[in-house]
């Protein structure tokens, strides 16, 4: 297993491990997210923001790749090659998305509310692709001729849905982010035509 994967791999879960909580563990503090009169939770909250909408790069590249592994299960006609190449694509924004990922968890107490809940679905799906990238790796390496048992198409389908859920989640919440902007802003322009 290589160490970089290996280590985004254990670190994802922990996050998301981290991020869910204990079942026994007394429910978190509410919080209101960055006061107007806080200019430094004003500014993480304006990064956790740019830090998702990297995420939304790297998940539409991510995506890409990820389908046409999705295809691959599909298909006899790939060579093991063609299997490792995209593989190897898949990882490398997967471990991108993770790195983006450690920086949001730095600063999700800062962040408002709809930046943590994208925190904490962002990552869960992150950690499965993650986990499944590294077994189609393994399995890969050690089995190049199976290319079509279940367990190894199983983790191509994997990665395939839930790089498509984080792509969809991020956009989501990126989404609800310029809504609420829009909102504010008429509700601005409203306020100050009534004067």
């Amino acid at each position: 297993m290589r160490p970089h994967l290996k280590r985004m791999i254990v670190a994802l879960a922990a996050v998301a491990l981290l991020g869910t909580g204990s079942v026994f563990a007394s429910p978190p503090a509410p919080s209101t997210g960055p006061s107007e009169t806080d200019p430094l939770a004003t500014f993480l909250s304006g990064r956790a923001s740019t830090l998702l909408a990297q995420i939304q790069e790297e998940a539409a590249g991510l995506r890409l790749q990820a389908e046409t592994l999705g295809t691959f299960a599909r298909s006899p006609q790939h060579s093991w090659q063609s299997h490792a190449f995209y593989l190897d694509r898949v990882k490398g924004h997967i471990n991108a998305v993770g790195e983006l990922i450690a920086e949001l968890q730095q600063i999700r107490r800062t962040a408002l509310p709809w930046q943590q809940q994208a925190i904490t679905e962002v990552t869960s799906h992150a950690a499965q692709v993650a986990a499944s990238t590294q077994a189609a790796m393994v399995h890969l390496r050690e089995n190049q001729n199976r290319l079509f048992v279940s367990e190894y198409r199983d983790h191509l389908a994997t990665i395939a849905g839930r790089s498509g859920d984080m792509k969809q989640t991020v956009d989501k919440f990126l989404d609800y982010e310029k809504a609420q902007q829009k909102f504010q802003q008429l509700q601005n322009e409203l306020e100050l035509a009534g004067d």
